[in-house]
């Protein structure tokens, strides 16, 4: 596997080794040593699922202390534009984001770390996304933020049709109304 740095140097870029024949593919999707190995020291609890259609756009999300989640996140089918938000205050990134495309032709990965905001647009119809988290989801500390904060300023995919976003997604504050992450 390598390892790829973004421009926010805690949130990282996972590029499996696959194997690919005629009967397939193969890859090794987790590897507790050699991910900690690679500076990805979280212990994961929980893994997740997803399955959306295009256009839908979920996030942006996170979960107040004591239970932040740091997450491994990956597409098994489809892509998706998969994008991490730096809310820790006092740090020199806060409110600038990290934007991967993610599918399950290139398999990559992203780390993203405690502390960001996390969220994703599905490129295309049925599209299954994965995430592992090192802490357990506890819907009382869940938090949000405007996907489409223009402070954060991210370049979401255009679609033929608005994004489809959950009623609670809509009403997410914005970057200047959060409490950042501490």
């Amino acid at each position: 596997m390598e390892v790829l740095e973004t421009a926010i140097p805690d949130v990282k870029i996972v590029v499996p080794k696959i194997f690919r024949d005629a009967r397939g593919y193969f890859v090794e999707t987790y590897n507790a040593d050699r991910y900690k190995a690679a500076g990805i020291e979280a212990d994961f609890v929980q893994d997740n699922e997803s399955c959306s259609m295009r256009g839908v756009v979920r996030g942006l999300h996170w979960q107040a202390p004591p239970y932040t989640q740091a997450k491994l996140v990956r597409v098994i089918r489809g892509a998706v534009l998969d994008v991490a938000v730096d809310i820790r205050k006092g740090s020199p990134t806060f409110g600038k984001h990290v934007a991967v495309t993610l599918s399950g032709e290139n398999g990559h990965q992203l780390y993203v770390p405690r502390g960001f905001a996390h969220g994703f647009a599905v490129l295309e119809d049925n599209t299954v996304f994965a995430y592992k988290c090192d802490n357990l989801y506890h819907p009382e500390s869940e938090r949000g933020l405007k996907y489409d904060d223009p402070t954060v300023n991210i370049a979401w995919p255009e679609f033929e049709i608005s994004p489809i976003l959950s009623g609670k997604d809509l009403l997410h504050p914005l970057l200047e109304e959060i409490e950042p992450y501490q």
